[in-house]
């Protein structure tokens, strides 16, 4: 079951009595799970019918015993298991037979980052209830689900709008629906948000900073990019962060590259990158600062910097030394 197709039978009603959501992209997972129990969960009596378990602690006979355990003065049971790809095999053995002869009257949810299809568990669970894998949105995927969003909060928005705050904040959900919301907020009765809305509500963020930064880092500004790494770092910017930001550019950057390398008309660059024509300008004179092979180079180092983020290297000279790798002309 693909998301959009959950999310309309949660909305009609229809509801299944096993479920396992799962996915790379926790707050989807996270407000998947939340629509589902708002609309099988009477709120009048959730005390008696809902029970919640973690798949890393709880025993199978645990949650066997409350999904098989009738509703009290509702229609329906809701057993959530969070954590749901950590069962231990003793749990998936004692509720593999559930699966097999699910209550009609429980609705059994497994909430999980990642589970391991091969297992027996996870292959019937999937054959026996519904299905619905979150992944994280694809950068050129940020623009619609943005418009998407605020469309649901009841105003529209520009493309370019749209485009630059994904831009501006990345594939960060969480934190992308929160912009939306201040939006929203700070539009108040004015039904379309545009561009300088945008700018006016992120401007107060650290977001601008690390475009900022990634821009300084494309035009091969190394003092600039230098001060803004600094200033980043010393206003605990995380920097796996920051070089997941970078990333972004660079790719971006190449995939123009490529392009101009192909002699492709300007007019066409739009279409063919997908990148907004608000930015494009930008990225096309940035993309002429490199050649694939420094493009190739780059992303070999920013592979080497974040094994090295990871493992406990020291930060910010690692830092540096990218820059100014990354701004040699």
């Amino acid at each position: 079951m693909k998301p959009e197709e959950f999310n309309r039978a949660v909305e009609n009603g229809e509801l299944a009595p096993l479920y396992l959501l799962f996915g790379d992209e926790p707050y989807l997972v996270e407000r998947a799970v939340k629509r589902l129990m708002e609309r099988a969960v009477d709120p009048g009596f959730k005390d008696f019918n809902l029970n919640v378990f973690y798949g890393n602690e709880c025993k199978g006979e645990e949650v066997f015993g409350a999904a098989q355990t009738l509703p009290m003065f509702a229609e329906r049971r809701v057993v959530l298991v969070k954590k749901g790809g950590d069962l231990s095999a003793a749990a998936m053995e004692v509720l593999l037979p559930y699966l097999q002869d699910a209550s009609p009257s429980t609705c059994l949810i497994f909430q999980a980052e990642k589970v391991d299809g091969r297992k027996k568990f996870y292959a019937e669970l999937k054959k026996r209830g519904e299905t619905v894998e979150f992944k994280r949105p694809y950068e050129n995927q940020l623009g619609p689900y943005v418009r998407d969003e605020v469309r649901a909060a009841g105003k529209k928005i520009d493309s370019a709008a749209a485009d630059l705050l994904a831009y501006l904040v990345g594939n960060n959900l969480q934190e992308l629906v929160s912009q939306i919301e201040k939006l929203c907020i700070y539009c108040g009765k004015k039904e379309s948000i545009g561009v300088a809305d945008v700018k006016a509500i992120v401007s107060d963020t650290k977001v601008e900073s690390v475009f900022e930064f990634t821009d300084a880092l494309g035009a091969k500004d190394l003092p600039k990019a230098l001060r803004m790494l600094t200033s980043l770092l010393q206003d605990g910017e995380a920097p796996l962060k920051m070089l997941g930001a970078v990333a972004r550019h660079y790719r971006q950057l190449w995939q123009v590259r490529e392009l101009l390398d192909r002699k492709l008309p300007s007019a066409e660059l739009a279409k063919a990158s997908g990148i907004n024509p608000y930015f494009l300008k930008k990225v096309t004179e940035q993309a002429r600062n490199y050649r694939v092979g420094e493009l190739k180079r780059i992303f070999e180092r920013m592979l080497e910097l974040d094994q090295a983020f990871k493992s406990g290297g020291l930060e910010e000279p690692l830092f540096e030394r990218f820059v100014m790798d990354a701004c040699k002309r």
